[in-house]
């Protein structure tokens, strides 16, 4: 893990700074996010019934697939800032689902830094457009404008 001073970190604006492991949302994971949500939607858990969709079997909640996000980040290649003694979720300008995630399928985010900026000495606000890829599609499952912020 590479870490930089966040200034440093702030002339990677406008940049890809890293892409994560491959990921592979299971079935026993959508499982897990419908009883932690109580989404229980057919598509999702009912294996039978999802193979008669024009999906051909269960998919992975959209949300499930946007909370993957975190993950994604700690297994790429990001530059950490040196010092951190927390970092949080702030928010998002915008979210888009744009391809379903299918039961078995690896996912991996690209990151690519919009903003960085010190918002009181040792709070940094960072804005990364997020890219969550879909092993061998063409379409990814989503991008989001991500903002968290990180204390050092």
């Amino acid at each position: 893990m590479k870490t930089m001073a966040p200034s440093a970190i702030k002339e990677l604006v406008g940049q890809v700074v890293g892409t994560s492991e491959w990921v592979e949302v299971t079935q026993e994971r959508i499982n897990k996010f419908a009883e932690a949500t109580g989404d229980f939607q057919f598509i999702h858990i009912d294996e039978e019934k999802a193979k008669l969709t024009p999906f051909g079997g269960t998919i992975a909640h959209g949300f499930l697939t946007l909370s993957l996000v975190p993950l994604l980040t700690a297994e790429s290649d990001c530059p950490r800032p040196e010092g951190v003694k927390m970092g949080v979720n702030y928010g998002g300008n915008k979210t888009r689902f744009l391809a379903p995630v299918r039961s078995g399928k690896r996912v991996r985010g690209v990151f690519k830094l919009l903003e960085l900026e010190e918002k009181r000495p040792g709070q940094w606000q960072q804005t990364m457009e997020t890219t969550v890829e879909i092993e061998g599609e063409d379409k990814p499952a989503l991008i989001t404008e991500w903002i968290s912020q990180f204390f050092v």
